[in-house]
Order: structure tokens, then C-alpha cells, then sequence
């Protein structure tokens, strides 16, 4: 029985290892980033950098009525924090206030438009973003240097 706890304990030690949470880290930052700037990316006209789309403000309009803000403001501001967040994340600049903002336009889009999406997709998302939030960008990150100069 000791064996085995001994294992297990090594086991711990392996995946605990700093090099590997911090790659743990950039790998969320990534995969979170992924799914909100493909989905700003459908905001815009296909072909532009950032010219938001008429289709946006008609979806705004309809489907995501329920956001309790003006709907051509609530677009606007969806679709730069769709494209704004996820390249702080990708960066690992600002990485807890970034990931702070996705979570809670997830929480908007949780409890305003798709009610019903929580353990498909809006659960994972904010797993992802809490655990940004709690431990930042980590070394691999621009936040890192920024970490140490306040440090020093």
C-alpha cells in the first residue's frame, strides 16, 4: 500500500511540476481566446479587419434581445471585447482583467440569450476563465515581467 502512495505521490509531483502549469496556462489562455475571437470574427464583414456586420446588429436586435442594454451599444461593445480580450490572452497581458471580462460576457450570454447552454458550453467557459482569473497568465506570459518589475 505504501508503494502505491508512493507512486501516486511522484505522479503528483510530475503534473505539479511548474513548467507544466504554466504551460497548462498558456494552453487555456489559447483555447479560451480561440472561442471568443472566432465569434467576434463572425461580427464583422467577411474580408474586414473590424467593420461590423449588418447581420450583427439584426442579431442583437432579435435573438439577443433579452441583453438588457441598447442593442446597438451591447454590439458594439460584444464585438471589440470579442476581439480586444482574446488578444490579451493570447498575449498573456492583463490576463486575469481579460479573462474577468470573457467570464462575465459569458455570464450575460449564460443568462440572457442561451439559458439552456450551461453544461454543453457555458459551464467549460467559465471553468477556463476562473482558473485565469485565479492564477494568471503565468511565466509564459507578458503579465510575467510585468509581475517582476512590481516585485523588484
Amino acid at each position: 500500500m505504501n508503494r502505491i502512495f508512493k507512486l501516486y505521490d511522484q505522479a503528483v509531483a510530475i503534473f505539479s511540476n511548474c513548467k507544466l502549469w504554466n504551460l497548462s496556462l498558456l494552453f487555456t489562455r489559447i483555447v479560451l481566446a480561440g472561442i471568443f475571437w472566432r465569434s467576434g470574427r463572425t461580427k464583422v464583414d467577411e474580408g474586414s479587419w473590424f467593420s461590423i456586420s449588418d447581420n450583427t446588429y439584426f442579431l442583437f436586435q432579435e435573438e439577443y434581445k433579452g441583453v438588457p442594454l441598447p442593442t446597438d451599444f451591447a454590439a458594439v461593445m460584444a464585438t471589440v471585447s470579442e476581439h480586444v480580450f482574446p488578444i490579451l490572452l493570447v498575449l498573456g497581458l492583463f490576463t486575469r482583467l481579460s479573462a474577468f471580462a470573457l467570464l462575465g460576457m459569458t455570464m450575460v450570454i449564460q443568462i440572457f440569450v442561451y439559458p439552456e447552454a450551461w453544461w454543453q458550453v457555458h459551464s467549460l467557459w467559465v471553468a477556463m476563465a476562473l482558473v485565469l482569473v485565479s492564477r494568471g497568465g503565468g511565466s509564459i506570459s507578458l503579465d510575467a515581467p510585468l509581475v517582476r518589475r512590481r516585485a523588484a
